[in-house]
C-alpha cells in the first residue's frame, strides 16, 4: 500500500492551541525524538496497517548499541522492544549476534589497530554497486600502487609513533584478485613487509570476483601471511549473473572454490545478495544451498541496497520496495538453512536504501568468526584506512569517541594529492 500526501495531515508546531482542526496527526515541534517518532509510526501503521521489524531504530550499528545496553547494565531486549518497536525475530537476532561476539573479542589491547588497504579496481562495475570502483587498466594500477605505497610507508611510520600496530589486516576494494600477478604480489609484500607482524591475529584479502580467482594468486596470498579470503558469488543464478553484470558463471565459481580448497587458506567467506532484480525466494534457497556445499566457512547475507551512486538506480529505482516481501522470505530461509549448518550470526550491519528496510548479516562456523568485522561494527578499535575513497576512524576509548579521517574517492585524484592524503593522517591520527 502506498500512501499519497493527499491521504493525510501532518503538522508540526510549536503551540498546540495553533493545531488546525483538520489535522490528522500533532507533533509537537519540542520533546524527545523518540516520542516523535513512535507518535508518527503509531499513526502511519494505523493508517496502513503495517508493522516495521525494525520498528522506530534508525542508524548503521543497532548490534553496538545492543551490546552498550548491555555493558551499562540494562536491559536492551526490554527497552529495543518498549521504546524502538523492535521485533522479537530481530531482537533474537541482535541476541545471537552478541552471543557470538561474546566469544570472540576480549578486551582491546593497548595500541591495536585494524588495517584497511583499499583497492578500487573491478573487472566490470555491478548494476548495484555504489562503492569506489573503477574497471582495471594496467596503467591505471601501476600509478595507483605507486600512491598507495607511498600511503602505506608514511602510515607505519605515523602509527608507530602513535604507539600503534596492526591487530587485523584487511585488503579490500573494489576487487584485489583484478590485480594481475606481478602487481598483486607487489601489493602483498607491502603489506606483509610493513605491517605484518606476530602481533596480527588476522590477515585478509578479498577476492570476491571468482573470475579474478586463479591457483597462483591464492598460493600468493598464502606465501605473504594471509589466513582469510573471500569468494563472491552473489547468486547461483545464471540469468542474474547476466542481468547485474557480473562476467562469471556458476561453473567459475565452483572452481575458484576448488582451486581455494587446495590452497591452504584457513577461512573462506562467500556473500549472497538477497532481493536481486527477478529473483524469487525459491532462487534465493536454491543459491544458498549450492553454496553452503561449497564449504565456506563464513556466509555473509546481504539485502539489496538500491543506492544513489549505482546504476540500479537509474535503470530501476523502485526495485527494492517491489522486492521487500520476497526479501523477508529469503531472510527467513536463510537463517534457518544456516542455523542447520551450524553457521552462527556473529556481525550485522544496516544500510539507507535497503529492500524492506532489513539487514546486512555474517554468519560462521564455530571459531572463525571476523575480529576486523566485529570491530568496525562495534566501533571501539581504531581502523586506520588507506587507498583511494578510504575513511580511517580513531578512537578516543575515554570518551567513547571517533574522529574520521577522509581520504579523496576519486583514485586519479588521490594519485595527484596523494601528499595531502598523508599529511590529513599525520593530522588526524597524531
Amino acid at each position: 500500500m502506498f500512501i499519497s500526501a493527499e491521504d493525510f495531515q501532518i503538522d508540526v508546531r510549536e503551540n498546540p492551541e495553533d493545531k488546525d482542526d483538520g489535522t490528522d496527526l500533532y507533533i509537537p515541534a519540542e520533546g524527545a525524538k523518540n516520542d516523535h517518532k513512535r507518535q508518527l509510526y503509531d499513526f502511519l501503521s494505523g493508517k496502513t496497517g503495517k508493522v516495521l521489524d525494525w520498528g522506530i531504530l534508525t542508524g548503521v550499528r543497532p548490534g553496538k548499541l545492543y551490546n552498550e545496553m548491555l555493558r551499562a547494565g540494562k536491559d536492551p531486549e526490554e527497552i529495543l522492544s518498549r521504546e524502538y518497536y523492535v521485533s522479537e525475530p530481530k531482537i533474537g537476532l541482535l541476541r545471537a549476534v552478541s552471543r557470538t561476539q561474546r566469544t570472540v573479542i576480549q578486551d582491546e589491547a593497548k595500541g591495536a589497530a585494524g588495517i584497511y588497504i583499499g583497492i578500487p579496481f573491478c573487472p566490470t562495475r555491478c548494476q548495484y554497486c555504489s562503492f569506489t570502483s573503477n574497471k582495471i587498466t594496467k596503467p591505471a594500477a601501476v600509478s595507483y600502487l605507486q600512491a598507495l605505497f607511498k600511503e602505506m610507508e608514511a602510515t607505519a611510520d605515523i602509527m608507530k609513533r602513535r604507539g600503534y600496530y596492526a591487530e587485523s589486516i584487511y585488503i579490500g576494494g573494489g576487487t584485489p584478485t583484478s590485480l594481475d600477478d606481478e602487481d598483486f604480489e607487489a601489493l602483498l609484500a607491502h603489506t606483509r613487509d610493513i605491517f605484518l607482524t606476530d602481533k596480527c591475529i588476522e590477515f585478509t584479502v578479498e577476492g570476491g570476483r571468482p573470475e579474478t580467482i586463479t591457483a597462483n594468486k591464492l598460493r600468493l596470498i598464502k606465501e605473504y601471511g594471509a589466513d582469510r579470503i573471500s569468494i563472491n558469488p552473489q547468486t547461483m543464478k545464471q540469468h542474474t549473473l547476466d542481468l547485474i553484470g557480473r562476467l562469471h558463471s556458476p561453473e567459475d565459481i565452483e572452481k575458484a572454490f576448488k582451486i581455494a580448497d587446495g590452497s591452504g587458506i584457513d577461512v573462506i567467506n562467500a556473500d549472497l545478495i538477497t532481493g536481486l532484480p527477478e529473483e524469487t525466494p525459491e532462487d534465493f534457497e536454491d543459491s544458498l544451498k549450492k553454496v553452503i556445499a561449497l564449504g565456506p566457512k563464513n556466509i555473509t547475507v546481504h539485502t539489496l541496497a538500491v543506492k544513489k551512486a549505482s546504476r540500479l538506480i537509474e535503470e530501476d529505482s523502485t526495485l527494492g520496495l517491489r522486492q521487500a516481501s520476497n526479501v523477508r522470505k529469503m531472510l527467513d530461509i536463510g537463517e534457518k538453512l544456516l542455523a542447520e549448518n551450524d553457521y552462527h550470526p556473529y556481525y550485522m550491519y544496516r544500510q539507507k536504501h535497503m529492500s524492506g528496510n532489513f539487514e546486512n548479516v555474517g554468519y560462521a562456523k564455530p571459531g572463525t568468526a571476523s575480529v576486523y568485522n566485529i570491530r568496525i561494527m562495534e566501533e571501539n578499535q581504531t581502523i586506520i584506512a588507506m587507498g583511494a575513497g578510504a575513511i580511517s576512524k580513531v578512537y578516543f576509548p575515554e570518551e567513547n569517541r571517533l574522529e574520521r579521517v577522509a581520504n579523496v574517492s576519486n583514485y586519479q585524484i588521490y594519485i595527484e594529492r596523494i601528499d595531502e592524503m598523508i599529511e590529513r593522517k599525520e593530522r588526524g591520527i597524531l
